[in-house]
């Protein structure tokens, strides 16, 4: 039997009763498909039901094939290898026997004397260098990814399960897991927000609050398809409020021309040259009339309505959110932030950056590129005060602001409301909570503790704290920005960064995000401190 996953009838509902999806039913078989929908749709739950790590409270799933999962984060013990990872310490301790002639006759005739070699391709496939006995706590983060994702590749599972594969990893790893993925010929379901890694797709699955629905092809053709669902959707809203408006003018012309009948009756009736049997014969008559028409008035209203909130929650669903922006008023001349001959690390007499000199000018945007490793958020942190350079100067002329990745400039006990007034302590109730709405925070969830957010809310909040008020700073500082935002809520970003006037230096790997806000200059830090400027 061909490989293959099916889910059919599938449920599942959070303890506090709200249902993540219901009635979900989909098929993958040997194809790339990239699962994609908004933070908390449940795509990391749903792969969880695929492994099995959770049940479904309805439904069920079936998997044919094995499955090869890769996480967010990798976990990893002191004292693990690249090896145990692989799953292969026992056979590499074996073949180091035989090597030195420390095996057994039967032990030698065991041995997979391929082994190392196919190791080695594996690593080299996902592009790192590394040896089997290397430990996993010595790699940084994206190394530990890569390394996950080439233990994948070596078990060779008829489906991969990959859970935003790109995140913390610099551009050649993005590259090296994006050239993976474009020669793959097994199964693959990868959640990603990564649009450069979802042009590699067969198909594209998206969840959202209305289901599951799939586009053949890879992003460019489902975004395509997204825009003339939009443009659908907006017309079939358009139609249904006119419906709306012309039951009510209809509603309400029945009403005049009634009461005009009516009063004409009313007015005969008072002469007295009515028979009185007769008088209350159609004033009964009249008011039968009334309720009838009004009845089917409001019948027909309250399908005019259902029709109408039904095209507006399929606008709510496609349409991206929309960000706008009061403007800072930095002049174009103004020199916004200098450092001036800087050494900077945080071992002593071993500097990150050496010699290092920037200076940004108006509302220039720059992008800070490199590979983990070569200094980007020690340049951040020199930026932000919170390292102190060994020698040189760093001088930051303007207010700003510093997103990173933990969103440190929140306070995580507060609501996003409490927050965003501590940011922007002139605006009012009314301002507040308009601008929160903005960014996806409206009615009750602008009063969550930042604390209790998830990641890409958490940078939602964030950007609403800094970008929603009406003086936002003239220099904002990005840390690997779209790490853990959906697209649409990426490409909101992107549109509100756009209309941002101020100065941006953003540290980020993904190439699409950066041409889309518009960056005009990269730094590119490289190893032991050195250090390119090129104007774009």
């Amino acid at each position: 039997m061909s490989a293959s996953i099916t889910l059919a009838g599938l449920a599942w509902a959070l303890p506090d009763g709200r249902q993540i999806f219901e009635n979900l039913n989909l098929q993958f078989g040997r194809e790339r498909a990239g699962l994609v929908g908004r933070n908390g749709v449940g795509k990391t739950t749903l792969f969880r039901l695929i492994t099995g790590e959770l049940r479904p409270q309805a439904g069920s799933v079936t998997v044919e094939g094995r499955l090869g999962l890769l996480r967010q984060t990798v976990q990893v013990g002191e004292r693990e290898t690249v090896a145990d990872l692989f799953g292969v310490s026992d056979a590499l301790a074996l073949l180091e026997r035989a090597e030195r002639g420390d095996a057994q006759a039967d032990e030698v005739a065991e041995a997979d004397w391929t082994l190392e070699a196919r190791i080695e391709a594996a690593l080299a496939r996902i592009g790192l260098d590394a040896a089997p006995r290397t430990k996993l706590a010595s790699l940084s983060g994206g190394q530990r990814t890569r390394a996950g994702l080439a233990a994948l590749v070596f078990a060779e599972p008829d489906f991969l399960l990959l859970d935003e594969p790109t995140n913390n990893l610099d551009r050649d790893g993005r590259a090296a897991v994006i050239s993976l993925l474009s020669t793959w010929r097994a199964g693959a379901i990868v959640v990603s927000h990564d649009r450069e890694l979802l042009e590699t797709m067969d198909a594209i699955v998206e969840m959202t609050s209305l289901g599951v629905t799939r586009c053949g092809g890879n992003w460019s053709r489902y975004r395509e398809r997204k825009s003339l669902e939009l443009a659908a959707a907006e017309r079939d809203l358009a139609d249904a409020e006119k419906q709306v408006a012309l039951l009510q003018k209809a509603a309400q012309e029945r009403t005049e021309r009634q009461d005009r009948r009516d009063g004409g009756g009313r007015r005969k009736a008072a002469r007295g040259d009515m028979p009185k049997i007769l008088a209350n014969g159609l004033k009964n008559r009249a008011e039968g009339t009334r309720g009838q028409g009004a009845r089917l008035a409001e019948r027909q209203g309250v399908r005019a309505e259902e029709v109408a909130a039904d095209a507006r929650r399929r606008i709510e669903v496609l349409q991206p959110l929309n960000v706008a922006l009061c403007s800072t008023g930095l002049p174009a001349g103004r020199t916004v932030l200098r450092l001036d001959g800087v050494d900077a690390g945080y071992v002593p007499g071993r500097p990150v950056l050496r010699d290092f000199s920037l200076q940004v000018v108006g509302p220039e945007r720059i992008a800070i590129t490199g590979a983990n490793g070569s200094g980007k958020t020690t340049l951040l942190s020199l930026i932000a005060g919170t390292l102190a350079p060994s020698s040189g100067t760093v001088s930051v002329m303007t207010p700003f602001a510093v997103l990173d990745q933990r969103m440190s400039l929140l306070d995580p006990e507060s609501s996003i409301r409490d927050n965003f007034l501590r940011f922007n302590p002139d605006a009012d109730e009314n301002a507040c909570r308009a601008a929160l709405a903005r960014f996806m925070f409206r009615a009750d969830a602008a009063l969550q503790r930042a604390g209790t957010l998830s990641g890409g809310q958490l940078l939602r909040a964030g950007l609403a704290c800094v970008l929603g008020g009406a003086a936002p700073p003239p220099l904002i500082i990005l840390d690997e920005p779209t790490n853990h935002l959906d697209i649409d809520s990426i490409e909101a970003v992107e549109a509100g960064l756009r209309a941002y006037d101020g100065a941006l230096l953003i540290v980020s790997h993904d190439e699409a995000f950066l041409a889309n806000v518009g960056i005009g200059r990269r730094i590119k830090l490289g190893g032991a401190g050195s250090m390119a400027a090129d104007g774009l």
